[in-house]
């Protein structure tokens, strides 16, 4: 992976994917998304149109604020935008963090994309951001997105509401 192909081309490549900075012009395929209660479980509800139309504007916000937020997963052979995933500056027990982050359409679970996009963010975060860590919060019930993490040599730090 070269991440100097990244900061200058605004897209980063793994074997199947591309990651891109989302736009306004992905609302369509973000509601299809999002909208889905069974994908969207881990915040309690499937979102409205409204609240798409929020989603987009605070990553917006995040780029230009921190450079990271959510981005757009494309997959390389359709152009199919099936997800998202990123790096989000949080607060986690008081102290600010990076965090890590996958929301992926359902019809596209159990293809390793979560694990592939994840692993080149992290490889992002440490080469080119100069992080030290890199955290994700996941529910405990979550099973799959555990997994995720422990392929991608996560070790669980702690808890938190």
């Amino acid at each position: 992976m070269n991440h100097c192909d990244y900061t200058q081309t605004g897209i980063l490549k793994t074997e199947r994917l591309l990651i891109r900075k989302l736009t306004q012009d992905d609302f369509d395929a973000l509601f299809s998304i999002m909208s889905k209660p069974e994908v969207m479980y881990a915040w309690e509800h499937g979102f409205s149109k409204d609240d798409v139309h929020d989603w987009i504007e605070r990553q917006l916000a995040r780029y230009r604020k921190d450079g990271i937020s959510y981005f757009a997963v494309i997959l390389k052979e359709s152009g199919q935008l099936i997800g998202q995933a990123g790096l989000m500056k949080t607060t986690m027990n008081g102290n600010e963090v990076v965090e890590i982050g996958y929301i992926f359409d359902n019809t596209c679970w159990h293809n390793g994309y979560a694990t592939e996009v994840a692993t080149h963010l992290i490889g992002y975060a440490f080469s080119a951001l100069k992080l030290s860590a890199v955290y994700c919060s996941i529910r405990p019930e979550n099973e799959a997105s555990i997994s995720v993490a422990k392929r991608l040599g996560m070790e669980q730090c702690g808890s938190h509401t």
